[in-house]
């Protein structure tokens, strides 16, 4: 989810999209900071082999073969039989995104508590990474791109029910520019990343 991705993923339409709505087995299944990386990188770059994950995240390619099993065995990811060639297996993500559920949090196991927490935090260091990056590279990019991108913070004062209601709105919005999408390779297009935080604070 994330985002994942993905991030946590709002209900889109009948046949949008497909969405895998975690429970406390595939939630101890994904919670691994490599795991959620390897599922990230497949979600966004498309089909690799264990040994080109291992390169492009500086692991090798023993863990990342290793992650990648335990994925598939909870669902996340699977062969891509189209691009295997001998012994060569290539892995491609089986899900376009996760759906979080806020009653793991109170999960009467322990371990699956601890996996909620574990999930959310990687996902915010994820998102932290992520616009460290685009930070440290926008200067590569033309002026325009620049130009479009958000940095962007906001305080409010509302309901929890507003606050829900307004989450529904913003997710809604961004899920109307899929039809928008061009095909991929498309000339002046990118893929863009979006990242949504909402949250109360103590103001005593």
């Amino acid at each position: 989810m994330s985002e994942h991705e993905e991030e946590r993923a709002a209900e889109a339409g009948p046949g949008a999209r497909k969405l895998h709505r975690l429970d406390p087995r595939s939630l101890r299944g994904i919670a691994h900071p490599l795991r959620m990386r390897l599922l990230t990188v497949l979600r966004q770059d498309g089909p690799a082999t264990a040994s080109r994950l291992a390169e492009k995240l500086g692991e090798s390619s023993g863990a990342t073969s290793y992650h990648l099993r335990q994925l598939a065995a909870h669902g996340f990811v699977e062969d891509d039989p189209e691009r295997g060639k001998g012994r060569e297996r290539w892995w491609k993500a089986s899900m376009d995104g996760m759906l979080f559920d806020e009653s793991l949090y109170s999960d009467p196991d322990p371990a699956v508590r601890g996996a909620a927490d574990l999930y959310l935090h990687e996902h915010a260091t994820m998102h932290t990474q992520e616009v460290a990056t685009w930070l440290g590279n926008q200067r590569d990019w033309p002026e325009e791109w620049r130009r479009s991108s958000d940095l962007s913070d906001f305080t409010l004062r509302l309901t929890a029910g507003q606050m829900y209601e307004l989450n529904q709105k913003i997710h809604e919005l961004i899920e109307s520019y899929r039809d928008l999408e061009p095909a991929p390779g498309t000339e002046g297009s990118a893929q863009v990343r979006l990242h949504t935080h909402a949250f109360p604070r103590s103001t005593g």
